[in-house]
């Protein structure tokens, strides 16, 4: 959206007359206290948490008549608690424990081993406090028994809000009714053409995975509600556009807070200094601009704001805005603790009365970012996200400092504006998938928001485990029992064999079919029982169930935990919620709440076998992760088989899918009925391509739908770190092939792309690029005296910088281009167009452009009017010093950041 369009029929509104009382009296109103809710019909539980003053589990809900969160505290006792393999007599001799101020009792209990397969006899260590079972540095009970004795303990790095969530099967994000004191879950009924409809994709599963399947119905068929929620953006004082103030300081003013909120109000409250004009930028009709004398008076405003509002939804919030505010309201405006209605964490910022989202740590989350949006944003920033999701970007601001009133108060305003409409757009999606998820995660809000997809199927599995009575085990407990991996890696730093990438035929191929098997992974967990309970399980009688391509075996006896639960969610999402989601005979509310359903289960599905691999994940059992992927190479490997068997030709093939050249319907037809009898899972069409352009290069193509969008896989050119000038080349290449229709059109085409190169080529040696066009843009992703290991070129150029007595800390862009000489960089403050080393750009120019003109039958060399001289001589000619690694290098700092 351009300035002009965002401003048209806008006016500036006069400032709005107020009534103020004395500002101690305005603070004083501010001290909020939490009054427990004595009955509601229907309100959605969105958070849990530990009150500290009452001791107890508080859970908050949000009540759609009033748009008023209501709190609870826990009527039952819940205590907080862990778990011993010592006895209570071999507890009781522990003098350090017995004697700590936190142990409440002691209690005898059994819960199943499910590592061992038997039940096990537990002792149940209840305390009085959370932080008494763990979360002090020093002193917490669950480092005292192991400092103490040979015994064991279990489940005490549970966070007790989560513990009290598992063990009262709370769902977040349903709705429950409060009746008579006693809170229960508002009943849901199927209507009964979709029970029907939904029985019958379970009617040959057993009776265990039907179960599971029912419990999930509820939770993703239960329609949601809409959140009344604000949208908050602060701007701090700063005379560098490109860094933040530091929040932990909060030294300088806060000049414009802007509130927009999802009910229509839409406010920008400005401080008031000496020697501003006012400016003639108009805002939208409606705005309300208040200007305020002193900073004390605006912090009020902004704190009413935050005990109004159920829902506040910053844009990296937890580390700037409301940090901000916390530090400045108590460091140097003279509010108390209780007068601020934020309480901070070491890395969140969360609310007395409401739930604050950070749609930052949302949008970064790499799922999300993959399986929910497409890829569709390439960098985490307000500005690349609001373009990419909505449309809008953020208005240009050189100096804050320097601005007008009315400059600012738009500045501002457009950023809460993008950070509120990113939770409206398509039906509040952003919204619906945060419910959805907590609902399947049993995640507070607050946390579902903030975490990745590895806590979100930790937290859910804990759960279950809880519902079945079982012990969650150690994660050292799993990797003593179920050992190490098998099978080498063939990409170094991973610790097992992955999938299989069939190395492409290079070349222009029309009409392509790519087909894929419907959640692999997922499929194989569900049908080959795998779980770290049933991978190498105790029982003799199953070690003749072995995994293809390792010497792994897997229970006959038991289903596993883990293939319970992705089976069902996997059989719910391909068999009911993926067709439904495109199903236009259904009303338009409707199917959008089952593509929402769909996305999250995406997300959830997509990451439950790399979870068992990964050494972060407490379940981590890496013979999971192998069995997967070795299963994963069988299915491919015999698919493509078969599909040369029945006369395809077969291109490409990378982990789920075939790339299969002009195959007939009927060819198609027999390979995915073949695939389900012989390997019991589904192969479906997932796109159509009018041509693929495939390089020599695994994971590395491009492929042309037939309405002209083009689907680019790993190529360079794509990067987010590529300089200005080869973006746009690559884009105009991209152009030029996206209208090709038939094999004749590769005539012009090759001849179109031959043009962009060499004016790439000569556009550099006559230096007519300026340095912008040539900069490459990396923030700093910690700050400089923190890089130990390596020297990354963006760190190069920030030690020039600070040489030359610029400032450069943490979070700082910082933009160098490639120079001759050493160290080979040179920030683009100070490097002049004449030090530029033309060749090394020329090196990024072939390696963009080489994975294409592979595919397509051209060479760089040849574009360039460079005669081989092995054609004359039988001399080769060196080849330029490939830079691939080099772009990747420099964006696994920038996501390190």
């Amino acid at each position: 959206m351009s300035l002009d369009a965002y401003l048209v029929e806008a006016r500036t509104q006069e400032i709005v007359p107020r009534r103020e009382r004395p500002i101690e009296q305005e603070k004083l109103s501010l001290q909020f206290k939490t009054e427990d809710a004595t009955e509601f019909s229907e309100a959605f539980l969105v958070s849990s948490s530990y009150d500290g003053e009452s001791k107890t589990a508080l859970l908050k809900f949000y009540e759609p008549v009033s748009h008023k969160v209501l709190s609870l505290h826990d009527r039952s006792g819940h205590q907080p608690y862990c778990f011993s393999d010592l006895s209570t007599e071999e507890l009781s001799g522990i003098g350090q424990l017995i004697s700590h101020p936190g142990l409440d009792r002691f209690e005898k209990i059994t819960k199943y081993d499910l590592l061992r397969d038997t039940p096990a006899q537990f002792t149940k260590i209840v305390a009085k406090d959370p932080l008494a079972i763990g979360g002090r540095p020093s002193g917490c009970i669950r480092d005292i028994i192991p400092q103490n004795s040979k015994g064991k303990i279990w489940e005490a790095d549970i966070p007790y809000r989560d513990c009290y969530i598992y063990d009262e099967q709370l769902a977040l994000g349903m709705p429950y009714q409060l009746s008579d004191g006693k809170l229960s879950p508002k009943p849901y009924k199927l209507m009964q053409q979709e029970e029907e409809a939904i029985s019958k994709i379970f009617e040959n599963e057993s009776q265990e995975l039907k179960d599971h399947a029912d419990r999930w119905i509820p939770l993703l068929q239960s329609p949601t509600t809409e959140l009344r929620r604000v949208a908050l953006d602060i701007e701090v004082a700063t005379e560098i556009p490109t860094r933040l103030p530091d929040a932990n300081e909060a030294k300088q003013q806060v000049l414009c807070v802007s509130l927009l909120g999802s009910d229509g109000t839409r406010r920008v409250l400005l401080l008031e200094r000496p020697g501003v004009e006012f400016g003639d930028v108009r805002l939208p009709q409606g705005v309300s601009i208040e200007r305020y004398e002193d900073e004390v008076r605006l912090f009020i405003e902004i704190f009413k704001a935050l005990l109004d509002y159920p829902f506040v939804i910053t844009f990296n919030g937890d580390n700037f805005d409301l940090r901000y505010i916390f530090h400045r309201a108590e460091n140097y405006l003279g509010f108390s603790r209780a007068q601020i209605p934020i309480e901070l964490g070491k890395e969140s910022a969360t609310l007395k009365y409401g739930v604050h989202i950070d749609l930052y740590k949302f949008f970064f989350n790499r799922s999300i970012q993959i399986y929910a949006f497409g890829q569709r944003y390439k960098e985490n920033t307000l500005d690349s996200v609001g373009e990419a999701l909505i449309g809008v970007q953020k208005l240009k601001m050189d100096n804050l400092l320097k601005a007008s009133y009315s400059e600012l108060a738009a500045y501002c305003y457009r950023d809460a504006q993008i950070t509120l409409e990113l939770t409206r757009f398509d039906d509040s999606l952003v919204m619906r998938l945060i419910t959805i998820l907590s609902r399947i995660a049993r995640m507070p809000f607050e946390d579902t928001s903030r975490q990745g997809v590895s806590r979100w199927i930790r937290s859910l599995v804990y759960s279950e485990h809880r519902r079945i009575g079982a012990i969650i085990p150690r994660s050292e407990d799993i990797l003593a029992t179920k050992g190490v991996t098998a099978t080498e890696a063939i990409i170094k730093g991973k610790k097992y064999k992955g999938a299989i990438v069939v190395q492409p035929k290079p070349g222009v191929y029309f009409n392509v079919s790519v087909l894929d098997f419907a959640s692999l992974y997922p499929s194989i967990i569900k049908k080959h029982n795998l779980s770290y309970e049933t991978i190498l399980c105790p029982h003799q009688e199953c070690r003749s169930n072995i995994v293809p391509d390792t010497p792994h075996w897997v229970c006959t006896k038991k289903r596993g935990l883990s293939s319970l639960i992705i089976g069902s969610l996997r059989d719910l999402r391909v068999k009911w919620y993926k067709s439904k989601a495109k199903d236009k005979t259904l009303l338009h509310v409707t199917r959008s709440w089952y593509n929402v359903v769909n996305q999250a289960l995406k997300v959830i599905l997509n990451a439950s076998y790399g979870v068992f691999g990964s050494e972060i994940f407490s379940l981590y059992c890496p013979p999971v992760a192998e069995a997967t992927t070795a299963i994963g190479r069988y299915a491919i490997t015999e698919t493509i088989k078969e599909a040369e068997r029945l006369g395809i030709e077969v291109v490409y093939g990378d982990t789920d899918s075939i790339f299969l050249r002009s195959p007939r319907p009927d060819q198609i037809e027999r390979l995915t009925e073949w695939t389900a009898k012989q390997l019991g899972m589904e192969l479906d069409v997932d796109k159509l391509y009018r041509y693929a352009a495939l390089s020599s290069r695994k994971k590395n193509y491009l492929g042309v739908f037939p309405d002209g969008s083009v689907d680019i896989k790993g190529l360079t050119g794509k990067k987010r770190n590529t300089p200005e000038f080869l973006k746009k080349a690559f884009e105009d290449m991209v152009k030029t092939l996206s209208g090709v229709q038939t094999e004749e059109d590769f005539g012009r085409a090759r001849q179109r792309i031959r043009e962009i190169v060499r004016t790439c080529y000569v556009k550099l040696k006559n230096k007519e690029y300026t340095l912008e066009d040539l900069a490459f843009n990396v923030m700093l992703g910690k700050s400089p005296d923190r890089y130990t290991k390596t020297t990354p070129q963006h760190l190069k150029a920030a030690t020039q910088l600070s040489s030359a007595g610029l400032e450069v800390v943490e979070g700082d862009l910082i933009s160098y281009v490639k120079v001759y000489g050493s160290p080979g960089v040179k920030p683009l403050q100070l490097a002049s167009i004449n030090e530029v080393d033309t060749d090394k750009y020329m090196d990024y120019v072939e390696s963009t452009f080489d994975q294409v003109l592979d595919a397509l039958g051209l060479e760089f060399n040849e574009i360039l009017g460079i005669v081989r001289l092995e054609s004359f001589f039988g001399i080769t000619v060196p080849t330029r010093k490939p830079v691939e690694r080099e772009f990747e290098e420099e964006e696994e700092v920038e996501e390190t950041g």
